[in-house]
């Protein structure tokens, strides 16, 4: 299919959205950033795989039509109480966390497959579990769908934001390993993982409120 003027403005509505989307701070984010300052960036590049395969997962989905589906709106809403749990929990590790993050200098070796997979399943877990990802590709998708995109560019769209994540998620732990940037999170880490904890906490009240009005309204 080739690309008029219209498929164009909305590809860069598309992107657009989708950059905007990532550039809003949230638990992939700190975990991609706490794995590249402890353990380098080949194994927060393991965290950046999982994390990138977590939104590929709700992206097909939400290509599918599943996420609008009631077919699996019980499995859609299990998955965001799920995330809720998720979110409290890692909210209360940083609010619980002392602060004491050991800089490890820049490994020489590749981690081990096993040490790789580890932060691959983590990345997964946080994308997955995160209720902001799932409702973000469901609504852009939802979206697309009503303006009659044609599937194989819905999927071309698809692949460009599993891409976009996943060298975005690269690119921040290659940054962060800066030797500045790394003195001045090893100056300011006990105060960043308090404020850390303490929004991912009010993330997991206001999507358990919203879930449970859903299914109030149901």
């Amino acid at each position: 299919m080739v690309f008029d003027q219209v498929s164009w403005q909305q590809f860069a509505m598309v992107a657009g959205a989708h950059a905007l989307a990532l550039l809003s701070p949230g638990p992939d984010f700190f975990l991609v950033v706490r794995a590249a300052m402890v353990f380098g960036v080949r194994h927060a590049s393991g965290v950046c795989l999982g994390i990138a395969l977590g939104n590929g997962a709700y992206i097909a989905m939400a290509v599918a039509g599943l996420a609008a589906s009631a077919g699996v709106h019980d499995l859609f809403s299990a998955l965001q109480w799920m995330g809720c749990i998720y979110l409290a929990w890692l909210g209360w590790k940083f609010l619980r966390s002392r602060g004491d993050v050991a800089l490890s200098p820049q490994p020489a070796e590749p981690p081990p497959p096993r040490a790789y997979m580890s932060q691959v399943g983590t990345g997964f877990l946080s994308a997955i579990l995160n209720p902001k990802n799932g409702l973000f590709y469901a609504s852009l998708f939802a979206v697309l769908t009503g303006a009659h995109t044609p599937l194989a560019v819905q999927a071309g769209y698809g692949v460009w934001m599993f891409g976009l994540v996943l060298a975005w998620d690269i690119a921040v732990a290659a940054a962060v390993r800066h030797p500045a940037v790394m003195r001045r999170f090893a100056r300011s880490v006990r105060m960043v993982e308090r404020v850390t904890g303490a929004v991912l906490l009010c993330m997991a009240v206001g999507v358990a409120a919203s879930v449970a009005k859903g299914l109030g309204g149901r």
